[in-house]
């Protein structure tokens, strides 16, 4: 249209807009919500106060951080079209690569980290999802124990829970039994996966890892997950506790808004 207009080729009205006017298109982003301006104001006041904290307390702040959260790990989830791309000759066949839903059978996994490792792992199976009681039952019978024998100290030194604000995590269940465990709760957030770590740097790789495998029965599964987290390093876990600093910071930037990859 703009070259019929302004009577030129096709190739200069293209090289103008790309290359002297810089415009691009591009797809719109997904994200989780539409944000209001009051959910924009938690997310930079959220983030100013734990950024100031961050410097403040330095590196024993982060050493201090257990993050947890859940996410469906099917027995088979197809590659993306660009994990299935390979390199072909001009006269090769096409490839058909025909669409395949995630399977039905799947396992819920629950994963506690900090910046040198994995703490504790829970694995929910037939179908069942985490409530209140369940996961309060876990926070005190599962991951305190396993917070005593793998972080010698880390009990005595105060624990700091990050986890989002899924109902299971802010019920008065769960907020009795912090209390009660004397566990201290990061302040999160509403509809803010691009803050917590585990959505932002830890379960796309692993998804990523186990995308176009299939596994038989749910043990399969976890022990996939499982050898997936025993081959990363601590250096791998310490940079994703260590990246809520750079988080906070791009989000105080860009005013509360969702935060670029």
């Amino acid at each position: 249209m703009i070259a019929e207009e302004v009577q030129v080729s096709v190739g200069t009205v293209h090289n103008v807009i790309q290359n002297n006017l810089k415009y691009r298109k591009t797809c719109a982003r997904w994200v989780p919500r539409q944000l209001t301006d009051a959910h924009k104001e938690s997310r930079l006041s959220i983030s100013q106060d734990l950024k100031q904290r961050s410097l403040i307390e330095g590196d024993v702040f982060f050493e201090r951080i257990v993050t947890s959260d859940e996410v469906w790990i099917h027995h088979y989830n197809p590659e993306t079209k660009r994990q299935s791309m390979e390199w072909k000759h001009t006269s090769s066949p096409v490839r058909k690569k025909f669409k395949v839903q995630p399977s039905a059978g799947k396992v819920m996994l629950t994963i506690f980290w900090d910046l040198q490792g994995p703490v504790h792992c829970d694995f929910l199976e037939d179908q069942r999802t985490i409530n209140s009681q369940y996961y309060s039952e876990m926070l005190e019978h599962k991951v305190r124990p396993a917070i005593r024998s793998k972080r010698r100290g880390l009990l005595s030194k105060g624990v700091i829970l990050q986890h989002d604000n899924a109902r299971t995590h802010i019920a008065q269940l769960t907020r009795d039994k912090h209390q009660e465990l004397g566990w201290e709760v990061l302040p999160h957030p509403a509809y803010s996966p691009d803050l917590a770590p585990s959505d932002f740097y830890l379960f796309g790789p692993l998804k990523d890892a186990l995308r176009g495998k299939r596994f038989a029965n749910n043990e399969e599964v976890k022990e996939a997950v499982q050898k997936w987290l025993r081959g990363k390093s601590k250096e791998f876990f310490a940079k994703g506790i260590r990246k809520l600093q750079e988080r906070w910071d791009k989000c105080i930037t860009v005013g509360g808004d969702y935060v670029e990859k």
